[in-house]
């Protein structure tokens, strides 16, 4: 029945039609035919598209232009510096050598000075101006040097190879030669990868050496056999200081034994430099240990006030410039402090003798007077001292003497007399005028400040300029038959031909002025007071010279020039006269000063060396038959004789630098500082 009537219902029903209704609902204000690519309508669309994307499309396009965004501003960056290394280096090839203000400086790889400056020169118009220096360094902080210590049997080589080490073992790879694990300096090996010490940051950070110095760089020097003769010597005598001495001061080489001034190891700090010098790299470690391990200043013990500073602050202060060891400079603060109680005077000028343990200071016991050479000769060291540490009460307390001496009367023409009180600060025992004993170094050190602090302190110049014309009046003469030039002594109006060894400082300091454009009449001087300081040596029986000469003012036929008398003919291992060849023969390179000096060693390793080692100072040098040992090797010996000969015979005039390094009284080279 259901059948049938869904049959005739479908029947009887109109046909179905299909289709589509699309109902659109357009926007408000948007209506048919107003759609005109307006900014509005875009910006609609575009915000309809991204939100109809998944969180995860929209991430992902973000971070593809977060990523874009950042390698352009890294391109950017990088051809910004190339276009800007482009741009300077077309400026600097249109800049001529002389427009370098790094080449104006004077003397490249010195110091800046402190911020000090005195007037002009205007003084002195004989005075040329400053040599330019001889090669392109670049200026160092300090220490000018920070090398490995020397190995031994090595050849040497130009202060060049330093600016080549320093800038690191990276270059040196970049050359690929087959020694670049060992590089060494006249004997100084810089070992990239073994230090006993880095020197601090601070330090490393001061010394970057100028791009100028790897230019021109020339070949090495070979040490030459007289230079091998000095460190054999040099090696004898250590023997002996080792085995017989080790850590005390003075080696007394024919008892085996020792002798004490201060008890602080004299001769091995003495020795430190020189040790470096000569490229004596496992003497020159064994001896740094000591320094770490022993060397010790907390000691109830009255120390000379020059003595301890020219020798141990000198020669610490010294090391560490070459070696860049910061130990050094740090034994050198802690002396450095425990001598500042000695200008704790009426005067200002100091105490002769000091206790470093007790913090206290005072006169010799006989008298209340100081030498004037002693309180005269520590400004070096006291001044680089404070330019090392920052703290300026040693190089006030330094310059306080010195103003002090320039002011003060009873000089003689630029002469000064040799007693100093500490009470009053005048000058006593008037009327005494030499350049010896006392006196010396007063003189030496009047140059030798003026140079150190870059020829700018006036009055030290003008007490120099001004005592050389007064040794040219009053002190100098001709001896006969050789007329020989010497410096003699004048006592109260009364000339006397006396002249100690120790006079024989006054040609080097003399050719050392001319160098840095003083009068050339001061190295004519040099050139004869030098042969005669020669003659002393020369003219006497063993070829070494007395402590003191005098000279014969008539001609007597068969007497020579240099007369000698029992209670002087003793010698000392004394370094004067063979310092003074060493300045004369890198000024001049004249040969024949080396040869003299080679004549002085021979001389010496003839009279005064100990076969179980060492050498001695003797008593008698016209006796070659008997010199008369004294059984005492002097610390100076390996402190300066040693060191002022190797250098002499030295052809390499950057293997320490004088227009760079300055000596002090102990042969313990110093930098020269420049300005800032």
């Amino acid at each position: 029945m259901y059948s049938t009537a869904a049959a005739a219902a479908a029947a009887s029903s109109p046909p179905r039609r299909d289709f589509i209704s699309v109902t659109l609902s357009l926007e408000e204000g948007l209506g048919p035919g107003s759609y005109n690519n307006s900014k509005a309508w875009r910006r609609r669309s575009c915000w309809r598209k991204w939100k109809q994307l998944s969180r995860l499309q929209r991430s992902v396009i973000l971070f593809l232009f977060a990523a874009l965004a950042v390698c352009g501003v890294i391109s950017y960056t990088s051809m910004g510096e190339s276009w800007k290394s482009l741009v300077n280096k077309s400026l600097d090839d249109q800049r001529t050598e002389p427009d370098v203000p790094g080449l104006k400086l004077a003397n490249p790889a010195v110091l800046p000075a402190p911020q000090k400056a005195d007037g002009n020169l205007g003084d002195y118009p004989e005075l040329s101006p400053q040599k330019p220096p001889k090669l392109p360094y670049g200026r160092h902080g300090p220490p000018s040097f920070q090398l490995k210590p020397p190995q031994r049997n090595v050849r040497l080589k130009t202060q060049h190879d330093i600016s080549r080490a320093v800038e690191g073992p990276v270059q040196a790879e970049k050359e690929e030669k087959p020694e670049k694990s060992v590089i060494s300096w006249r004997g100084a090996v810089i070992e990239p990868d073994q230090s006993p010490e880095p020197p601090s940051s601070k330090v490393k950070e001061a010394e970057k050496p100028s791009s100028v110095a790897a230019e021109g760089q020339k070949e090495p020097v070979p040490i030459n056999e007289r230079q091998l003769a000095v460190i054999e010597a040099f090696r004898h005598a250590w023997r002996g200081y080792k085995a017989f001495a080790w850590g005390h001061d003075e080696l007394k080489p024919l008892s085996k034994s020792y002798s004490e001034w201060f008890g602080l190891g004299l001769t091995l700090i003495d020795a430190l430099d020189t040790l470096w010098i000569l490229g004596l790299k496992e003497e020159f470690e064994e001896a740094r240990k000591w320094v770490a391990n022993d060397l010790v200043f907390d000691k109830n013990v009255d120390v000379n006030l020059f003595e301890s500073t020219i020798r141990i602050l000198g020669g610490l202060l010294s090391t560490y410039h070459l070696s860049g060891d910061s130990l050094f400079l740090e034994k050198a603060k802690d002396i450095g402090n425990r001598l500042m109680p000695a200008f704790r005077t009426p005067s200002k000028i100091p105490y002769s003798d000091v206790n470093i343990g007790r913090g206290t200071a005072h006169p010799p016991r006989w008298t209340s007077d100081s030498t004037v050479a002693e309180v005269t000769s520590i400004q070096l060291e006291f001044r680089e001292l404070s330019r090392l540490t920052g703290d300026e009460k040693f190089q006030r307390a330094v310059d306080e003497v010195m103003k002090h001496v320039h002011s003060l009367s009873g000089k003689n023409d630029g002469l000064v007399p040799m007693f100093i009180n500490t009470n009053s600060g005048q000058f006593t025992h008037m009327g005494v005028y030499t350049l010896g004993a006392r006196a010396d170094s007063y003189y030496e050190y009047l140059l030798k400040q003026w140079i150190q602090g870059g020829k700018k302190e006036n009055e030290l110049l003008e007490d120099y300029m001004r005592a050389i014309e007064g040794v040219k009046k009053h002190l100098l003469q001709r001896s006969q038959p050789k007329k020989l030039t010497f410096v003699g002594e004048l006592a109260h109006g009364h000339f006397s031909a006396k002249m100690d060894h120790l006079v024989c400082f006054l040609p080097g300091t003399l050719a050392l002025g001319a160098h840095n454009g003083l009068t050339a009449d001061h190295m004519k001087l040099a050139e004869a007071l030098i042969e005669t300081c020669y003659q002393m040596y020369a003219q006497v029986e063993t070829g070494l010279s007395p402590e003191i000469v005098h000279f014969n003012l008539h001609a007597q036929k068969g007497q020579n020039d240099v007369e000698v008398k029992p209670a002087d003919r003793h010698n000392l291992l004394r370094p004067e006269t063979v310092e003074s060849l060493f300045y004369m023969y890198r000024f001049t390179g004249d040969k024949k000063y080396q040869d003299w000096g080679w004549k002085i060693l021979q001389s010496f390793n003839k009279y005064t060396r100990v076969p179980t080692g060492g050498y001695t100072s003797i008593n008698n040098v016209q006796n070659p038959s008997n010199p008369e040992p004294r059984d005492k090797m002097e610390s100076f010996f390996l402190g300066e004789t040693l060191k002022y000969l190797f250098l002499l015979f030295s052809d390499d005039i950057d293997l320490i630098n004088l227009d760079k390094f300055v000596f002090n009284t102990e042969a313990h080279p110093l930098p020269i500082w420049v300005p800032a």
